[in-house]
Parts: structure tokens; C-alpha cells; sequence
């Protein structure tokens, strides 16, 4: 199981995984249509299906293209919402792509059907893989845009945290600096924290992704997954898990809010010529 890493838009991720054997391969949040077909092309390799983690455009865009372009192409999802959807997953929920397995692991709270993948292939020394979306990124988690504490908790301690420690975790946003700042605001004498960030920004600096994580790393410096350590209680003022996530989810949501920019949508559509005609008649 090969995963390639695709940039795209403002800092998205998506994904294309591969099985090696086959030359068969899936895609995760396959937003910009024309380089997830080029990335096809250049590894020779037939897309199969596309697994959607939620309908936001910046995740879903790209699926409605992608199905009139390529027939019998299998779209999943856990939300109605999502464009071209063929196959609705739900928790628990198994799917086989040659040698790769995926297990569906339902996390509502950024979205109301929010849906990760768990990936892995049976009798590989490599480590399994999960894609996260919008719900785990490396130093941090999804806002809560759709859902409650209580159940971003159950998503980070119940479903995702319980995964195998050795999980590589594909988000779905490079906001890594920007997370482990906050992280370091939260924790400032986490030296793991430091070294992570330290690392980051020289990942930044190259223009180069900071994905993947693994499970095992995100426990050491993430303070979304280290809620029952006495640091992030004190920086939150709580003790009780929920409470101190709720709290840290609306302090990460304050924290040096970048400056306004333009809307990514708009900036597409300038691109593709749409506001050409309008310009013109001024």
C-alpha cells in the first residue's frame, strides 16, 4: 500500500492510495479533479473509488467530475450531502480494495456525518493508516462546527484513540505550525512540543508536508489528545475531559486569528475566467 500526498487548493490535503500489486488505487477527499488524474496518470494506476471524509467543498468538489469522467467510478461517503455519492458507509463498516482493507470509523462533530478511514493490509509489515479529515490533524482537531464536545471526545478517545499506536495519520489540512504554536501556548515547557514545531517549520519552510504523524507522536504533543494531563488542565482552568476539550477548542478558536483572506471559492473562479465577462464590461 502506497499513499501519495497531493497538495492542493489553500493547504488541503488529498490522497491517493495505491495497491501495488494490482495497480488498482483509491482516492480520500478528492477535491481538485485535474491533479488527482494527473497524479493517476503518472503512476499508471486505474482509480477505483474515491472515500469522502465529509461534503465540504474543499473535501467533496472534485467527486461529481471525477463520476462523469470515469463510469462505474464508486463514491462513499456517510453524508447525503456528498456530491456523487454511491455507496453511504456507516461505523464499523468494511470495504476491500485488492490487498487493502478499510474500516469506517463515523466522527461526527466538524461535520454532522463526518466519516475517517482506516486503512491497512493484512500480513504487512507496514504500519496501518488512518485518514482523518477535518476530525484529527497533527497538534490538533477539527472545529466543532456541527457537533459538541462530548462527542469530539468520543471521537479522539474511543475511536481514533484507541487505534494502533503506530497509525500514520493523514489529515486532511496542513495547519501543523499553527497547531503545535497553540500547543506550546497550552504546554510551554512540552519539549516535545518544541522539537515537533522546530521540525515543522523547517518542513514549512521547504514547502514540504508535515504529514504523516503517527498516533503514538500525537499523545506526546497534541494537547487535544493529552486532556487528563495536569498542564493543559491548569492552561484551561478545568479538570473534567469534556470540559477542558470544550475549553480548548474555543481558546485554539481565538488564537491569533490570521488575517482575512480571500475566500478560496472566489479565488478559483477568477482562475477558471468566471468574473471575465463582468471585469470586461467595466
Amino acid at each position: 500500500m502506497k499513499v501519495k500526498v497531493i497538495s492542493v487548493l489553500e493547504d488541503n490535503y488529498m490522497y491517493l492510495v495505491i495497491e501495488e500489486s494490482t495497480r488498482d488505487a483509491v482516492a480520500v477527499d478528492a477535491a481538485v479533479p485535474k491533479r488527482l488524474l494527473e497524479i493517476v496518470r503518472k503512476e499508471d494506476v486505474v482509480l477505483r473509488a474515491i472515500l469522502t471524509t465529509h461534503h465540504h467543498w474543499d473535501h467533496a468538489r472534485g467527486n461529481e467530475e471525477l463520476a462523469q469522467l470515469l463510469p462505474g467510478l464508486q463514491v462513499f461517503g456517510a453524508d447525503e450531502r456528498i456530491g456523487a455519492l454511491t455507496h453511504r458507509v456507516t461505523h464499523g463498516q468494511e470495504l476491500s480494495f485488492g490487498a487493502i482493507r478499510v474500516r469506517c470509523l463515523f466522527t461526527p462533530c466538524h461535520t454532522s456525518g463526518h466519516m475517517c478511514y482506516f486503512m491497512w493490509e493484512d500480513d504487512s509489515p507496514d504500519a496501518p493508516a488512518l485518514f482523518s479529515g477535518d476530525t484529527l490533524f497533527v497538534g490538533g482537531c477539527g472545529q466543532f462546527f456541527e457537533g459538541t464536545a462530548e462527542q469530539m471526545h468520543s471521537n479522539l478517545t474511543q475511536i481514533l484513540g484507541t487505534l494502533p499506536k503506530d497509525t500514520k495519520i493523514f489529515c486532511g489540512h496542513e495547519c501543523t505550525v499553527r497547531n503545535l504554536k497553540f500547543a506550546l501556548k497550552v504546554e510551554p515547557d512540552n519539549e516535545m512540543v518544541k522539537e515537533k514545531l522546530a521540525w515543522a517549520k523547517q518542513r514549512d519552510d521547504e514547502d514540504l508536508p508535515t504529514v504523516p504523524s503517527t498516533l503514538q507522536e500525537e499523545f506526546l504533543y497534541n494537547p487535544f489528545l493529552r486532556l487528563t494531563e495536569e498542564p493543559v488542565q491548569r492552561f484551561t482552568g478545568r479538570t473534567e475531559p469534556v470540559e477542558v476539550l470544550r475549553a480548548l477548542r474555543s481558546e485554539r478558536d481565538n488564537f491569533k486569528k490570521p488575517k482575512e483572506r480571500p475566500n478560496p471559492q472566489a479565488m478559483l473562479a477568477f482562475d477558471w475566467g468566471l468574473f471575465t465577462p463582468f471585469l470586461e464590461k467595466k
